[in-house]
């Protein structure tokens, strides 16, 4: 396997001035600790923000985010004056039409979607690890339950693209597996925690890929699985993550996968994670055998790479996630003529990949997107408008509730000069409708900002003037970016705060997935209140009918 790391960086093009830098570490400590990564005293890491200098404005209605704020996801809430002092049940609703509602819910937050198109019918795959459910929507409306399973501890279902290949004429699919983070009860304690870290590192459990065909929408046989441990790949004790979220696959020769190869990856701020995740590109031409093309990462992130790790502007902060969330998109395959590959590396910044050569990825330009503490400051790209407009979208997602953290921003970025990539816009914050009992959606509770849009193996081509996005609770937000200097918000669907989970935590993420049938005009949005069927106006008119050719 050829290993290559960052070696040019076109770093601070940022648009505009209005985002600083938080109260960073400025030393490491002299020596790299036994756990396995790096730390810096305690009092220098980052810090909670005075009251004063964030909250709701009485006279505009407007809340004011933290300039940053510490790790502090699922810790509890951080009320402050102004917030509804209860769930708010009602909806809110423009442009957009709900269609259908069932009170299906998977998990709580974020699972994971995919169709596909078989022996005449559209089914949807609809999980998370250790839940899945699969339903015919040939007819959206009267969507059927068709497997409901549950997976034991150890046994789950990882996060899998799925794609038709051609030359086998079969259905494939690619599923991830990596040590679950919660292994070990870190709890945003992995500086002060070595056992839990311990338990982790040496958890047995499969790391890597596995990969089936599809014999059917319900019966699926396994023929090959690879570890993301390069250097140990049948080992009966592996190393590093494993595979990370969903692959990007398109049933051709390439797969591209986010996992931290080894435990020398494990420069990462984030207080509950020890993994850095790298960039990894396997060979899928033959699926009975693949084989591990290259890695990328931005130096710094393995042990003994400190110089470039101190020159992190989120070294020793303790709150960033530094490293990749999701896998290299690609707007064109690389077996059909493509040349580019575009990722954000969690707060490492935004990236244009030359891989012509894919066994020699090399980043041709980067651009740091603005500090942005806690939360996740980089998580996803929307490549679908590359090659029509040049340009994508990228942002991070929200971890902590009540706003307790700077707003997360959706940057529109110019690629069209690949190696010069440029933030030009960012798309609008969302307000709430006048009739509602707030005026700004931190003080709906729970909490409020971007997740990930549809992905790019939803059916149909995107709209390359709509960007659609879960918004926790905010619900669905419809973009219209024809002019991405100056975007609007064209719909919206907002479901009510409240639900039947007897969770009393399941509030805090109430709208965090979608799916976009970009061939039907119908948007799926997956709620703690339930799944909901919807319509917009500006996609047009729905299709509630099969769609041919359906793939056999």
């Amino acid at each position: 396997m050829h290993t290559m790391s960052l070696n040019s960086r076109n770093f601070g093009k940022v648009a505009g001035s209005r985002w600083r830098t938080a109260n960073l570490c400025t030393k490491l400590a002299a020596s790299v600790l036994a756990i396995g990564f790096a730390s810096c005293g305690a009092a220098q890491e980052a810090t909670h923000p005075d009251p004063a200098s964030y909250g709701l404005d009485p006279e505009t209605g407007v809340f004011t985010h933290p300039e940053a704020a510490p790790f502090y996801a699922y810790s509890g809430p951080r009320r402050f004056e102004g917030s509804l002092e209860a769930l708010d049940d009602k909806t809110y609703i423009k442009n957009m039409k709900v269609e259908a509602q069932w009170p299906i819910v998977v998990k709580p937050g974020h699972s994971w979607q995919h169709t596909v198109d078989m022996d005449g019918s559209r089914y949807m795959i609809h999980y998370y690890r250790h839940i899945l459910k699969i339903y015919d929507i040939t007819n959206p409306k009267e969507l059927e339950i068709i497997l409901e399973k549950t997976y034991e501890d150890g046994e789950w279902f990882g996060a899998a693209s799925i794609a038709f290949n051609e030359e086998l004429q079969k259905w494939i699919m690619i599923q991830s597996f990596e040590v679950p983070r919660s292994i070990g009860g870190l709890k945003g304690k992995k500086y002060d925690s070595p056992e839990a870290v311990e338990a982790i590192k040496n958890a047995k459990a499969f790391r890597g890929v596995r990969i089936y065909e599809m014999d059917s929408i319900t019966e699926w046989t396994q023929i090959a699985e690879i570890s993301t441990n390069t250097l140990n790949p049948h080992g009966t004790k592996q190393e590093g993550s494993g595979a990370l979220d969903v692959p990007n696959y398109n049933g051709g020769k390439y797969a591209f996968i986010t996992a931290a190869p080894d435990n020398t990856f494990t420069n990462i701020e984030y207080p509950n994670y020890i993994y850095s995740p790298a960039q990894m590109i396997l060979d899928v031409e033959d699926p009975y055998n693949p084989k591990w093309v290259s890695t990328w990462w931005v130096p710094g992130q393995r042990l003994g790479e400190e110089k470039q790790y101190k020159e992190w502007r989120q070294y020793g902060n303790r709150v960033s996630w530094t490293g990749a969330r999701l896998p290299i998109s690609t707007p064109v395959p690389l077996d059909e003529g493509g040349k580019y590959g575009y990722t954000v590396m969690g707060g490492l910044g935004f990236h244009v990949l030359d891989l012509e050569d894919p066994a020699n990825p090399t980043a041709l330009g980067s651009i740091d997107l603005p500090v942005n503490v806690g939360g996740v400051e980089g998580d996803n790209i929307d490549v679908t408008r590359v090659e029509s407009r040049g340009i994508v979208l990228a942002n991070g997602y929200p971890m902590n509730e009540d706003c307790y953290e700077p707003y997360k921003d959706i940057y529109v970025i110019d690629v069209s000069t690949p190696d010069a990539p440029e933030i030009i816009s960012t798309l609008p914050r969302p307000t709430p409708p006048k009739e509602a009992a707030f005026t700004d959606f931190c003080q709906r509770l729970g909490k409020f900002g971007p997740k990930r849009p549809t992905p790019f193996f939803a059916p149909g081509e995107a709209d390359e003037n709509l960007a659609i996005y879960p918004f926790n609770n905010a619900g669905v937000q419809i973009f219209d970016i024809t002019d991405p200097m100056n975007a609007t918000i064209a719909g919206y669907f907002i479901p009510p705060m409240t639900d039947d989970l007897n969770d009393p935590r399941s509030y805090i993420t109430p709208v965090e997935s979608i799916f976009v049938e970009w061939d039907r005009n119908l948007i799926w949005a997956f709620a703690n209140s339930g799944m909901y069927l919807l319509s917009a106006d500006v996609l047009g008119e729905p299709n509630f009918g099969p769609v041919d050719p359906i793939q056999n």
